[in-house]
């Protein structure tokens, strides 16, 4: 399912080329749960972004589902994004305008789905995280959980692929619940645990 290979990433800093990731290797098979676990600044989140196709790597391969993410274009990595990867976000991203069903339903409009069908994906997923509801409040009317089970309804709407959370281990288990309710069986989930307390 994911196969990396060499992985070498850093940054500039001023004049100096700040080492980020040194040469490494990474895979996770079909049906797999990944931690990635480190301090703060070993690089947890530039690998998380290198694996969501949301950066590049500097050298190295990375196969994800079966496809050459090394050898894509940047310009097509947005689809690779669209299609097969879920993402939750300690933050959410959730759009301030839009209400639940209209950030929920989003990447799938993107896709090309038809309004409807991306609707009915939408109050099926939302039925499991006990979101109906909320469905027509924007995310200034929520608190905090309820944010964070919008940006997982939408991470698993899509049917991708993997999984990407970078939250904290709350989350996960709500996360690991849905995934056992719904199951899908060929799901795969990599997260960054966090050092905070869960509440």
């Amino acid at each position: 399912m994911i196969t990396m290979k060499s992985i070498i990433k850093g940054y500039m800093l001023g004049e100096e080329r700040l080492p980020i990731l040194k040469d490494i290797h990474f895979s996770v098979d079909k049906g797999e749960y990944v931690a990635i676990l480190g301090p703060s600044g070993s690089g947890k989140t530039t690998f998380m972004n290198i694996l969501g196709c949301m950066d590049v790597m500097d050298s190295g391969e990375y196969y994800l589902d079966g496809m050459a993410i090394h050898e894509t274009k940047e310009d097509d990595l947005t689809d690779v994004r669209n299609r097969k990867i879920g993402f939750i976000f300690q933050n959410y991203q959730l759009i301030p305008t839009y209400n639940v069903m209209q950030n929920i339903i989003m990447p799938l409009l993107m896709r090309g789905m038809k309004h409807e069908e991306a609707e009915r994906r939408c109050i099926d997923t939302v039925e499991l995280l006990g979101l109906e509801h909320r469905i027509k409040h924007r995310p200034n009317e929520l608190s905090g959980g309820q944010k964070q089970r919008v940006s997982i309804a939408r991470a698993l709407v899509g049917n991708p692929a993997i999984l990407l959370a970078d939250v904290k281990w709350s989350t996960v288990l709500i996360v690991y619940c849905v995934y056992n309710v719904q199951k899908k069986s060929e799901k795969r989930t990599a997260y960054t645990k966090r050092a905070e307390k869960c509440v």
